[in-house]
């Protein structure tokens, strides 16, 4: 999620590395449901690395990515110098538990090079479990809705841009929460990215 460590340096460590967790095949499927994710890179080709993730997400088969916002590059908040971020929404739909979800960002992180050495440090690639649907959790390992989505313009006007009628669970309209958190250091930028077949006719960020 470019700025704090979400999908900027504030938000993507709130939850531990689990891709060396062994799967568990009996996990319960849910009925399908829509899953917010947030996307972010500050290292190397931000562009393709988010492309990785969107392709990567959906080449599992499990998660059916259905649309993606615009992009919009961000300044870094909190955490070392380090390059803006380039920041995306992605919309989705699984019946994977919430956790199996986590499972497959962290592999397609990983599969980009993700490196977790230091707390709100740059990323190849940060994506970032908004909401499932409209589950409520306070599990250490993934606490849902992200609990500091609904004060990050960098996951707001991403999110407002791909579904303007957007709801957080238990804090209302996407679009109420970005007229309080404003816009201020969120820029769009002449770039896309793709999901399904359409054409990813996109140049390096």
């Amino acid at each position: 999620m470019t700025g704090p460590d979400m999908t900027g340096p504030d938000m993507t460590d709130t939850t531990p590395d689990m891709t060396d967790a062994t799967p568990d095949p009996a996990a319960a499927r849910v009925a399908p449901r829509e899953i917010v994710l947030a996307l972010g890179s500050n290292l190397g080709d931000r562009l393709a690395n988010l492309q990785a993730g969107i392709d990567a997400l959906a080449a599992s088969g499990e998660i059916t990515a259905v649309a993606v916002s615009g992009v919009f590059e961000t300044s870094p908040v909190g955490g070392p110098d380090q390059p803006d971020f380039l920041n995306a929404v992605l919309l989705a739909v699984s019946g994977l538990p919430a956790r199996a979800v986590l499972d497959r960002c962290q592999a397609a992180e990983q599969a980009r090079g993700r490196m977790r050495t230091v707390r709100w440090g740059p990323r190849t690639l940060d994506i970032d479990i908004i909401a499932c649907g409209d589950e409520v959790s306070d599990d250490p390992l993934l606490t849902l809705p992200h609990p500091r989505a609904h004060q990050r313009a960098f996951v707001l006007v991403p999110w407002h841009d791909v579904d303007p009628d957007a709801r957080l669970p238990g804090f209302g309209p996407v679009a109420g929460l970005l007229a309080e958190a404003g816009e201020d250091g969120v820029r769009r930028r002449d770039l896309s990215l793709a999901v399904g077949r359409q054409a990813a006719a996109n140049q390096g960020g």
